[in-house]
């Protein structure tokens, strides 16, 4: 009989594959968000670009081993580089390994028909991830992985402090919580 472990923190030699998937629109700022010229402006009236990323970085500060992954529309509209320097503290953007959107490839043409939990799971299936969660304002396509979606209204994104709460729950028990063995 082998012996069983407790619950410590994964490292991240062991965890190479602890993704968040990060939308914008409705999650790190409270409103959708659009277009105009050359730059991206909130579609409310008084609401700031990225007002929650200050949260999301403090939840995420004892997981330094958790990356994201950018599941929102800013990479098909600017490209992925741009979409991930457009968060405002550098903390989050060294946590950015990739995104969704599938650039280089063939299925490109596809991804805009698919939902968004969808995308996520070609991402999931093909990295092979066992460890991941997404920050999103939509639950289209996540059906069988609710446990994995933090959802965020929209309207409110990352301020809801129910969010908040959930997030900082579901970060413990995906990245951090050993599974028993």
């Amino acid at each position: 009989m082998g012996a069983r472990r407790g619950k410590r923190r994964r490292s991240e030699a062991n965890a190479p594959g602890n993704v968040l998937f990060v939308d914008y629109d409705n999650c790190l700022t409270r409103s959708d968000c659009y277009v105009v010229g050359e730059d991206v402006v909130p579609s409310e009236p008084g609401v700031v670009l990225f007002e929650y990323a200050g949260i999301l970085e403090q939840l995420l500060e004892p997981y330094s081993d958790v990356r994201m992954v950018l599941s929102t529309d800013w990479v098909q509209t600017f490209g992925f580089e741009r979409a991930r320097d457009a968060l405002p503290l550098a903390s989050l953007r060294a946590r950015v390994i990739g995104t969704t959107y599938p650039a280089d490839d063939t299925s490109a043409l596809q991804f805009p028909t698919l939902t968004r939990g969808e995308q996520v799971l070609r991402y999931v299936a093909k990295h092979r991830l066992k460890s991941w969660l997404a920050l999103d304002d939509r639950r289209d396509g996540f059906e069988s992985c609710m446990l994995n979606l933090i959802h965020c209204q929209r309207g409110v994104g990352l301020g809801d402090r129910d969010v908040q709460r959930m997030l900082r729950e579901r970060l413990y028990a995906t990245f951090y919580v050993q599974d028993w063995r």
